[in-house]
This record gives C-alpha cells, sequence and structure tokens, in this order.
C-alpha cells in the first residue's frame, strides 16, 4: 500500500530553529492549570503536591540524530552507553533547577532485530548512571516498550527541590555567572567520533581521545552541584546542553540582561582541549563557546556568594539595553509583544561572536535550525 501526502501548506519543522517552533507550538496548548506552577520555558516544569512541589523534564535520543551505532572512527554506541547518556542529560536538567531527582519512566522504541543483551545493558548503564552521577535517590519507577523502525530512547525524570525552584528567568544586573563541568569535550570527542579511521584523531594522545569520545558518549554532568549552588543562593540556572552561547544567551534574555564572558576564566577549558586542536586544525575555543551536550551548569549568583566545590566564575550580568519589539514572539504566531535587548544578549571580553571568530558562527545546537 502507498501513501501519498499533500504538499505542506506553509513553513516545514526543518525550515524553523526550536525557537519559531515553539512559537507556534505553545500558544495553541493548554499550559495553564491549577498545579501548574511554572510551565514550559525552563529546564524542567515545576508542579504543585501534596506538602511541596515537584520539577519535571523529559527528552529524547534517536538513532540517526543523536547518536550511531556505528560512529565513522569505528567505535560504537552500546546499550549501556545510551543508558548512561539518557540518564545523564534528564538528570542534568533537574540539577539545572537546583533539585534532586527522584525517579524516571523510560519509553523505549525498538526494531524487531534488537538483541535483548541491548536492552538489558541499557537499563544496567541507566542504573549505573544514577550511582555514579550522585543520583542515589532515584530509580526506574517504570515507562513503556513499542516497536518501531528507529531505535529511539524517551525518559522522564522528576525531583525534589531543596530550595524554592531556580529558573532561568531571576537573575539580577550585577550578578557573577558561574558554571560547574566541562566545556567542549562533547563537542570535540563528536568530531573524533566522526572521523573515519585512519585520520587526523589518529595525532591525538590516546587517552584525551578516549575521554572527549567518552564525554559524548557518556556525559558526567555535575548533579549534585545543581542542589548546591540552590543552597549557595543561585538567581538563576540551566544545564549548557547546547552550547555555552546560546545557553548563557537564554538565562540574558530570560532575565533581561546582558552576560559578557570572561575569556581568561575560560582558558583552561580551552587549554584543556589544545593538544587535540593542534593535532586536527580544530579550533578549541569554538569547541568551548558553541559546543553541546556536556551538561555542565551554569548560573548566576549574588557577587558575595561562596562558591560550592567545582564551580568557577565565568562571567559577570549587566543590566540590558532598552528593548525592541521583536515580530512573532508575543502570545500568539504572528503577535508582536515582547522585548528583546538590542545587541547580543552575551559578548565573549566585551566582543561577539562574530568579532571574536572574526567570522559568523552557530553559536549552539537546535534540533530544527536550517
Amino acid at each position: 500500500m502507498t501513501h501519498e501526502h499533500a504538499a505542506p501548506e506553509g513553513p516545514t519543522v526543518s525550515q524553523l530553529g526550536e525557537g519559531q517552533l515553539l512559537d507556534a507550538f505553545l500558544p495553541v496548548a493548554t499550559t495553564e492549570g491549577p498545579h501548574v506552577l511554572v510551565g514550559p520555558g525552563d529546564d524542567c516544569a515545576v508542579v504543585a503536591a501534596p506538602g511541596g512541589s515537584v520539577v519535571l523534564t523529559t527528552d529524547t535520543l534517536t538513532l540517526g540524530q543523536d547518536f550511531l551505532t556505528m560512529w565513522p572512527s569505528g567505535r560504537r554506541t552500546t546499550g549501556a552507553d545510551l543508558g548512561r547518556k539518557c540518564a545523564a542529560q534528564n538528570l542534568a536538567d533537574v540539577a539545572g533547577t537546583g533539585a534532586v531527582p527522584t525517579a524516571v519512566v523510560v519509553s523505549l522504541t525498538l526494531p524487531g532485530n534488537t538483541p535483548v543483551q541491548w536492552v538489558t545493558d541499557f537499563a544496567e548503564g541507566l542504573s549505573r548512571a544514577f550511582e555514579e552521577l550522585g543520583a542515589t535517590e532515584c530509580a526506574l519507577v517504570g515507562g513503556d516498550l513499542g516497536r518501531g523502525e528507529e531505535l529511539s530512547v524517551t525518559a522522564t525524570v522528576t525531583g525534589r527541590c531543596v530550595t524554592a525552584p531556580v529558573l532561568r528567568s531571576g537573575a539580577p544586573a550585577g550578578g557573577v555567572l558561574v558554571h560547574a563541568g566541562v566545556l567542549g569535550h562533547a563537542a570535540a570527542g563528536l568530531e573524533a567520533l566522526q572521523c573515519p579511521v585512519p585520520g587526523a584523531w589518529d595525532a591525538v594522545p590516546a587517552q584525551l581521545r578516549d575521554a572527549l569520545e567518552s564525554a559524548q558518549l557518556r556525559p558526567r554532568p555535575p548533579v549534585t552541584t545543581g542542589p548546591a549552588l540552590a543552597r549557595a543562593g543561585a538567581l538563576a540556572m540551566m544545564d549548557v546542553s547546547d552550547g555555552l552561547l546560546r545557553d548563557a544567551g537564554r538565562i540574558a534574555r530570560a532575565s533581561g540582561l546582558h552576560i559578557d564572558l570572561e575569556p581568561r576564566a575560560l582558558e583552561p577549558h580551552v587549554n584543556s582541549l589544545a593538544p587535540a586542536g593542534e593535532a586536527v586544525g580544530g579550533d578549541p575555543w569554538q569547541w568551548v563557546l558553541t559546543g553541546g551536550e556536556d551538561h555542565g551548569l551554569l548560573a548566576v549568583l549574588p557577587v558575595d556568594s561562596r562558591l560550592p566545590p567545582g564551580v568557577r566564575a565565568i562571567g559577570s550580568c549587566a543590566p540590558a539595553a532598552p528593548g525592541t519589539v521583536v515580530p512573532g514572539s508575543g502570545a500568539n504566531p504572528g503577535e508582536s509583544s515582547r522585548r528583546d535587548p538590542v545587541g547580543p544578549a552575551v559578548t565573549i571580553g566585551g566582543r561577539t561572536s562574530q568579532q571574536w571568530f572574526g567570522r559568523d558562527v552557530v553559536e549552539g545546537w537546535d534540533h530544527f535550525e536550517p
């Protein structure tokens, strides 16, 4: 049987960025209710519960889009790898609101020829990640199994708040931007995985190459640092999943700020990637500033806060310039109501990304960006 599809009316999702797609989707969805405390727009939603509130997040990994079972480099993504990555990216979102992960449900869509051993390896990797990342209260409590043409994994994680949930929108001018975790490692690892063997990456020290590939396959977000930052007085926070420039920009726009990144504070991340950059002709600064999937934590603290272990100040926050009306960003598609700052939301040492790199760059990951 053949299925004929009429030509689409209007743009398709591949012609929009993620933000534009959400602008079309959310206004026609029911996003408010008696138990909704925080709806779409942050790392997690916040839902009222007896005695307090619960944070809630979900994410999907799809074969061919988010991972490959066999990479051009010759390295495989095992079931355990994907279990760990699935856990990591969702636990990081919970940590990005300052909460403690408590439960996860997982939906697996599996082609019929998927080995059963792959499924058991996935479950083992998922559970091992809870222990290794410090999510000791978290457990798998259910989910769904289905058959499909492409392998995909969707997880939903809940979290327990230790303070009021920390959102992207609470940062004041004059705060300090801080970061925990690594930057650029997963992006460099992705390039290594995508390089056929033999290739330029063979010149990278084996220990470093393995560490970078593992950062992409099995990221290690600082999950326990999220609640520590919340207790330290974090006023805004999120995980860095789509690149430092893009995600810092999200905090800046949500809070009405301009963020300036301090290059010297980022140099340790750049220096750790320098041997790989020299060997393959890559730009460690681009990996650090625009690379995603490290799932570190980005937060704004009062300037007099005591930084938790593993947290480093990387920038400053100032008032945004007066705003201009932006078409198509209001309550309904096509409506003009939101006021965004004039000029870039984020600079690096006072320079725009174009000035910093000497060219236009894509400032992070977007599933739908043309």
